[in-house]
């Protein structure tokens, strides 16, 4: 029998003329030695995500996660996600590097015409736009658009829900900063120290703003959530503040709603437990 491969010379593969149809070919395994996995990279979990800034009508690219691609690990008893491989948390932040307006995603669209005047007067004409290109936001980039996002909130006047919720996430970027932190950082423990304090600072801020935010602010779902798990953040928040008798409070009407679900009933008990081991020691 002649060649079953003759006529495959025009693409360079003269070497493989003569293989053996039903021949079970030496693995790249076994000819290698071992076989790596696929190495990712957080890059490889992102993407350039196109947006129209409201209040400049300037288009532009923001880093973005991709749906799907990371796996939730966990969650804290403040509601923040872990996932593996890439904080996603970092990517929540979008900036229009023209004007200097910033706003979470979930928030980043809706704009006023009286809003879009404040941003423009207020931060657009002192903003100075970094271009400098970047493949993945480090943890201090993330801090930093989310503060501006922040800055963008209050100066525009948005609701207190919407300024607490930035503060929460904020103060969750510090903890993941503090977290990842390579051990070799100069004055390590130093740091650590400052970003634990930085983050409490914030998740206060947090815990002050949906603490009003409930009182004026009366639809639901509020940046998200619906009532008993903001009641939920709220407590916990307010444990994490040693702040016990309001945080008993909150779980103590979570616990005897009719209405609330028995999973954050669940969660608003260990709250509760946990305030009561806080008062023993």
């Amino acid at each position: 029998m002649g060649d079953l491969f003759s006529g495959l010379e025009e693409f360079g593969l003269d070497k493989l003329k003569g293989m053996d149809v039903y021949k079970k070919e030496e693995s790249l395994d076994h000819a290698s030695g071992k076989k790596e996995p696929p190495k990712f990279v957080e890059s490889d979990y992102l993407f350039d995500k196109t947006h129209t800034c409201p209040v400049c009508d300037n288009t532009f690219k923001s880093k973005m996660v991709r749906t799907g691609r990371v796996k939730l690990l966990s969650v804290d008893s403040d509601l923040r996600p872990k996932y593996q491989s890439v904080d996603s948390l970092k990517y929540d932040a979008i900036l229009c590097n023209k004007c200097g307006y910033a706003a979470l995603s979930r928030f980043f669209s809706y704009m006023t015409v009286t809003q879009a005047k404040l941003i423009k007067a207020k931060i657009s004409t002192s903003f100075k736009a970094n271009e400098t290109p970047v493949t993945v936001y480090t943890y201090d980039e993330a801090i930093k658009r989310h503060k501006l996002a922040l800055l963008s909130t209050i100066v525009s006047n948005g609701k207190l829900s919407e300024r607490a919720y930035i503060c929460l996430k904020i103060g969750w970027l510090y903890r993941g900063k503090r977290e990842t932190l390579p051990k070799t950082t100069k004055d390590f423990v130093k740091v650590q120290v400052e970003l634990k304090q930085q983050e409490d600072d914030f998740l206060l801020k947090a815990y002050e703003g949906f603490y009003s935010a409930i009182m004026k602010e009366t639809s639901y779902p509020m940046c998200g959530m619906d009532e008993y798990t903001v009641w939920y953040l709220i407590a916990e928040l307010a444990r994490r503040a040693k702040k016990y008798e309001e945080a008993l409070r909150l779980v103590s009407k979570i616990i005897v709603a009719r209405d609330a679900n028995e999973r954050i009933k669940s969660k608003a008990r260990i709250i509760k437990d946990e305030i009561k081991k806080s008062q023993q020691t």
